[in-house]
């Protein structure tokens, strides 16, 4: 069975990923400096310290060594600064942790003949878009953040680094929705199903014009998983966008498919936020090229009821809702300002 390294197993994506490829019997090695330790929603994460083939290394991926790539055979590289407003907390930061530990990491792996590394870029990377139909892997590449900016630069150096013998792969998964051990709430379904849960309204802080495409975390994970085991002649040096089909929707949408499953809510419009991110994505070339391997199976209807019992179940209230626990820049903010850790994110 093959040996998996996952960076960042330990965030909102990662801890779902983690579950699966561990169910799947997959001899897993999560790599994480876990900056976000205070912030799981459930026990989930205690069970694992118990799993055989499990073994979790928590070191920062800046730091990582030939001697933690022993006897990996694939790596799932999602280790970053994670999404644009993160990506703003400090430019340097964000290229140093995105771009720089991205590269060193490959060139560290193909060094030490591990054979498959898949990596988490973003749509993020489309910035704004004028084209009228969905973008494909293959048009205008528009970053307009420090974020999408060290994604795409580290998506091209890996293509370069690609071999016969070092498989590597670029997925941009579209917004990510849905339950996990460290669930966000500072994402887009996510927040307006938190609003609606705890407060009655669905607070929309735009004019709710922009287009955002959507996925489950857990067909994240089931995409990450088919560039695992696909045949490296269908994913060597590719980009993949990573959604489902028909999954492109304005914020507006999103808050109208809310509102219509929450009773007793109303959607307000704050304009307190001007965001000029908007793009719709085209699903083709992972649904064709992938098709044996890559299944995503959660509707939007499905996602958003599975989010309301798992607020329910762990007791979503508007406290923490709106705090610390589930924003990570105010996570973040918090461990820097108490002095736990260091101005390069590192720990005291």
């Amino acid at each position: 069975m093959k040996n998996i390294l996952v960076t960042g197993n330990l965030g909102y994506i990662g801890t779902a990923l983690t579950k699966m490829l561990i169910q799947l019997k997959y001899n897993v090695v999560g790599f994480d400096s876990d900056l976000y330790r205070y912030c799981s929603a459930n026990d989930d994460l205690k069970n694992l310290r118990q799993i055989e083939n499990f073994r979790q290394v928590k070191k920062d991926i800046r730091d990582i060594s030939l001697k933690d790539l022993e006897g990996i055979d694939s790596i799932i590289h999602l280790a970053a600064l994670s999404n644009d407003p993160l990506g703003e907390l400090n430019s340097d930061l964000t290229h140093e942790i995105n771009y720089t530990a991205t590269i060193q990491l490959a060139k560290m792996a193909k060094l030490a003949g591990v054979h498959r590394l898949v990596f988490a870029s973003t749509q993020s990377i489309y910035g704004i878009s004028d084209k009228n139909t969905p973008l494909a892997e293959n048009d205008q590449i528009r970053p307009i953040t420090c974020y999408a900016k060290s994604k795409w630069k580290a998506e091209i150096e890996l293509k370069d680094l690609s071999a016969n013998d070092f498989v590597t792969t670029s997925l941009r998964p579209a917004t990510v929705f849905g339950p996990s051990p460290r669930i966000r709430c500072d994402v887009l379904l996510n927040n307006l199903v938190g609003y609606a849960f705890t407060t009655g309204k669905i607070e929309i802080k735009s004019d709710g014009r922009p287009w955002r495409p959507i996925i489950h975390v857990n067909d994240v994970c089931r995409a990450f998983l088919a560039c695992i085991i696909a045949p490296k002649s269908l994913i060597n040096g590719e980009s993949f966008n990573v959604g489902v089909p028909n999954g492109n929707y304005t914020v507006a949408q999103l808050a109208e498919i809310v509102n219509r499953l929450v009773p007793n809510t109303e959607i307000i419009f704050t304009h307190t936020h001007i965001d000029s991110r908007t793009y719709q994505v085209n699903f083709d070339k992972i649904s064709n090229m992938l098709s044996d391997y890559y299944q995503p199976g959660m509707d939007v209807m499905r996602g958003v009821n599975e989010l309301l019992d798992f607020y329910s179940n762990i007791e979503l209230d508007y406290k923490d809702f709106e705090g610390k626990k589930f924003i990570r820049i105010k996570q973040l903010d918090f461990l820097l300002n108490s002095g736990q850790l260091r101005p390069s994110l590192r720990w005291n």
